[in-house]
């Protein structure tokens, strides 16, 4: 089984992307905007997606955090409130677990979220108001409420990003952030939600992020840095589940589709995600396995 998960062009699969996911036998599918019509529709391209793979237990992702992430919108599906503008841990966990039902209906099971990032004044605007709060004890409380309604509906929950993306100065999409906090400091704040959610979950997955933290490793991003995968985001955090890289595309990464791959499952990411590409691309990511074979 191929350790990538894979994002597609539509709202059905082409003859291409049927004939690559049948070759590749990747993990599993995530789903965007792109792909999302209506309820039978979705159904119907999650059924396609699953006949292509050979394992049974094929995971179906997607990023539904709510406000200017949300895959599924009206009038199919009820509206989600940016996570800034939920002021109760109850609200937080009603709203989840309302998610979760919707998503389970579909036959998606891993929700990308909770965002368990802190909103830091003066960073760039990617978390804003994607963050629950500036205090780490209340993105603890609303994160570790939206964990569990996800998880109390039948979804996996996805903590993100690892071990922090709050403090970027730049849109990592876009390209490289470098948070030079010391490590003291981020022990104190930012890493606080993550060691929560990781206590709290066995079943949870993480994702991590495309950011140099300078104290930590002046070099790797955390997505493609050992230091930080094993002895922060495993050992100071405590995090044990399933390690997912945030996307290969993002511009904060470098090299070649096969390099950005490579360098992500051997610094210690369990699989890695490749949310749009040309097929060439698609088998470049596929590339890095077969060659670590």
């Amino acid at each position: 089984m191929l350790p990538v998960i894979y994002g597609c062009e539509g709202l059905t699969l082409t003859q291409i992307e049927q004939k690559f996911f049948c070759k590749a036998q990747p993990l599993g599918f995530i789903l965007f905007e792109r792909n999302c019509q209506s309820p039978a529709q979705v159904k119907a391209l999650i059924a396609q997606l699953k006949a292509c793979v050979g394992h049974t237990d094929v995971p179906i992702l997607i990023d539904q955090e709510g406000g200017r992430v949300v895959r599924l919108k009206p009038p199919h599906w009820q509206p989600r409130p940016a996570a800034k503008t939920l002021t109760s841990a109850q609200a937080v966990y009603d709203n989840a677990l309302s998610m979760a039902h919707e998503l389970s209906e579909l036959g998606v099971t891993v929700n990308c979220a909770p965002c368990a990032d802190l909103l830091i004044e003066g960073a760039d605007d990617i978390i804003g108001d994607r963050a629950f709060s500036a205090d780490p004890a209340i993105v603890t409380e609303y994160s570790l409420a939206m964990l569990k309604g996800l998880e109390d509906g039948g979804i996996t929950a996805v903590i993100k990003h690892l071990p922090g993306h709050g403090r970027a100065p730049v849109d990592s999409h876009e390209e490289l952030p470098v948070v030079e906090t010391p490590l003291a400091i981020l022990k104190q704040t930012d890493f606080v939600p993550f060691k929560a959610l990781t206590a709290a979950s066995k079943l949870a997955w993480g994702m991590t992020a495309h950011v140099i933290y300078s104290d930590l490793d002046p070099v790797n991003v955390a997505t493609q840095s050992k230091h930080i995968i094993d002895s922060i985001i495993r050992t100071e955090i405590g995090f044990k589940g399933f390690l997912v890289s945030d996307c290969l595309t993002m511009k904060a990464l470098n090299g070649s589709f096969t390099e950005k791959a490579q360098r992500s499952l051997a610094a210690g990411c369990d699989a890695v995600l490749m949310c749009k590409g040309t097929i060439e691309e698609y088998e470049a990511v596929a590339q890095a396995y077969l060659l670590k074979q």
